[in-house]
């Protein structure tokens, strides 16, 4: 009888050591600013940093809704459930700066993709926007020798991802006779980004060139500009790498596109952080930026671009 106590006892020993084991993983978010395909990429870096990091619980958590509002509740509840860090795309970085402080305060805080450089995150990592911005505006340059007039469409401009892209654009067609007249905010609602488009062609019947900051945006111009029988007509560039982006730069009806690396920043971001919680600071920059190069794809090394995509994300 003793023995059978014994042996329960031990049992019941085994079973709250592997609880308390399950319990002393640190959990790590990535939490980005939209619900999109975009950050699928993202998501296979993630689950690879998961197989070098088994002593952490890394997780990848969309918020209900595209809003700072949402997304601050979101960090909220995930510091309130014991993160111990957090990688996220700020929606907003001016209004969320005090959010994105009190997250600072009981986790720790990095920025990726759209960056909140005054807030207390403790490093960025991620593409320089400004200078893809200008990557854009070099391609812009190639295709539209003569100048044209361009409107570019965005869903959040107020976030630093948006603002920096068209920042550099601006500055690379600087003393050229390309023009940027319009900027158009869809607020990452798809159906909105191609009625702006649609509403273009209606209004603005001069207007030769149209940008797609996001992801979704090219496709979108794309679709749009298909509809309106309009295709090929109007240069079509921007970011990012969605299928109908790549689709379009490999038959000529999208001049080309400037993709980043979404992949690396989950993957590095999370063991950077990893390293942090374990007291090495020595992977923080000086800056605090860990850059990410963006590449430039067109019709020349789509294939090849898109052929390491899917093996990137095992498909």
């Amino acid at each position: 009888m003793k023995a059978k106590i014994a042996a329960a006892a031990v049992a019941v020993l085994l079973a709250s050591s592997v609880s308390l084991h399950a319990q002393d993983k640190k959990t790590l978010v990535l939490v980005p600013n939209a619900a999109s395909d975009f950050w699928k990429a993202a998501e296979a870096g993630l689950k690879k940093a998961q197989t070098e990091l088994p002593n952490y619980d890394l997780q990848f958590k969309y918020s209900d809704q595209s809003s700072a509002a949402n997304q601050t509740r979101l960090m909220d509840d995930l510091v309130a459930a014991g993160a111990a860090g957090i990688l996220v795309s700020a929606v907003d970085p001016k209004t969320q700066t005090e959010a994105l402080d009190r997250v600072a305060g009981s986790a720790l805080l990095m920025t990726t993709d759209s960056d909140a450089p005054d807030s207390k995150r403790v490093a960025y990592i991620g593409s320089s926007n400004v200078e893809a911005g200008k990557q854009v505006g070099e391609i812009l340059k190639k295709v539209l020798p003569d100048g044209g007039k361009c409107v570019a469409y965005v869903g959040l401009p107020g976030a630093d991802n948006a603002r920096e892209r068209i920042e550099g654009i601006k500055e690379e067609i600087k003393g050229t006779k390309i023009e940027l007249v319009d900027v158009r905010a869809d607020d990452v609602d798809q159906s909105r980004a191609k009625r702006n488009v649609e509403d273009t062609l209606t209004a603005s019947p001069d207007v030769n060139c149209m940008l797609g900051i996001y992801s979704y945006n090219i496709p979108q111009i794309y679709q749009a500009l298909k509809e309106a029988g309009a295709l090929g007509k109007i240069t079509v560039t921007g970011f990012d790498d969605d299928p109908i982006t790549l689709g379009g730069v490999k038959e000529g009806t999208v001049a080309g596109t400037v993709v980043q690396q979404p992949y690396e920043w989950a993957y590095q971001g999370m063991k950077v952080m990893a390293k942090i919680l374990e007291g090495d600071k020595s992977v923080i920059p000086a800056d605090k930026l860990i850059i990410i190069p963006t590449k430039v794809i067109t019709a020349d090394n789509v294939d090849a671009y898109a052929a390491e995509l899917r093996k990137m994300q095992g498909k």
